[in-house]
């Protein structure tokens, strides 16, 4: 087992995607500490777990405060004598347009993405450079904070604020031999069955069938399953080379996401001012960068 000795942290892991990261980790051989805010729905997690024959063991704690960062890093060491993975995974949403969202739920949703990613990745990595262990950080995105997305100010801010942090720390964990990546998932999860547009794709999961080819390769829209593999390799040595990348993984397709690059690039003598912009800027910077995902029609049958 690739993960043999291992021991990893994965919060908001009751269900879901962090579900299936946590049971691919174990899988692989991992010790697993399993987080949510619902006892219940944690304790169901860990005995998936035990149940095929994997260590695993709860914290029922909201992310985002440093207490709860802490406790789960000292969950680890107690119960299973290390950590060695950390898997950022917790989340909420609260979606409504810039004009309707309120400070409450703007903070929310930045307290338990952007914070909790913070303060958990802050005490998993104090720990493995203390204790010397070249840990592996995997943080999870989305393609909203990737492209934005209507009705998402709080989660695309929150998203594109992980990657952000992930390409610095890649730069500050190097010489602890620490690897810190992103994952930009897109799978089948309750937002998702939610879309119109996927209902196809999450009635065939839901089933158990599989998904439409068109869902699977041209989309690379799948199942949480088809998500884990990244992580549980992305945890592994074999990705000792692998840090601060931002990597796509949905269906059938896997991707890598660029970096920020200028795509156009303009010089004037004396600098641009306002007239120069006005007269010139389009000229200057060419065709402008689109927002948002843009998916391509259903085929007949697959509308619903």
């Amino acid at each position: 087992m690739s993960l043999h000795g291992k021991v990893a942290v994965v919060t908001g892991s009751g269900r879901g995607l962090g579900l299936a990261y946590a049971q691919e980790l174990a899988r692989q051989g991992a010790s697993v500490v399993i987080n949510d805010v619902d006892a219940a729905t944690a304790d169901a997690a860990v005995k998936s777990i035990t149940d095929a024959g994997g260590s695993a063991v709860a914290v029922v704690a909201p992310v985002g405060p440093t207490e709860t960062a802490e406790q789960l890093v000292q969950t680890a060491v107690d119960t299973f004598g290390r950590l060695d993975i950390l898997v950022t995974n917790a989340g909420v949403l609260r979606d409504t347009v810039l004009w309707k969202m309120s400070d409450d739920d703007f903070d929310t949703v930045i307290g338990v993405h952007l914070r909790g990613t913070f303060t958990c990745v802050r005490a998993a990595a104090t720990y493995m450079r203390a204790n010397e262990i070249p840990g592996r950080i995997i943080c999870i995105g989305s393609p909203t904070g990737q492209r934005g997305n209507f009705g998402q100010t709080n989660y695309a801010a929150a998203k594109a604020g992980i990657v952000g942090m992930v390409r610095t720390w890649a730069l500050e964990l190097k010489k602890a031999g620490i690897t810190t990546n992103a994952v930009i998932p897109v799978a089948a999860t309750a937002m998702t069955a939610t879309v119109p547009y996927f209902a196809a794709a999450v009635e065939a999961d839901e089933k158990g069938e599989a998904m439409p080819a068109f869902f699977r390769h041209d989309l690379g829209f799948g199942t949480s399953d088809d998500v884990a593999g990244l992580i549980a390799f992305l945890a592994s040595d074999a990705a000792a080379g692998v840090s601060g990348q931002a990597i796509g993984i949905g269906g059938d397709r896997l991707q890598l996401w660029s970096h920020p690059e200028a795509v156009a690039t303009a010089y004037r003598e004396g600098g641009w001012t306002y007239e120069a912009l006005v007269e010139g800027f389009g000229e200057a910077v060419g065709e402008l960068q689109s927002v948002g995902e843009k998916f391509p029609p259903l085929p007949e049958d697959l509308q619903r």
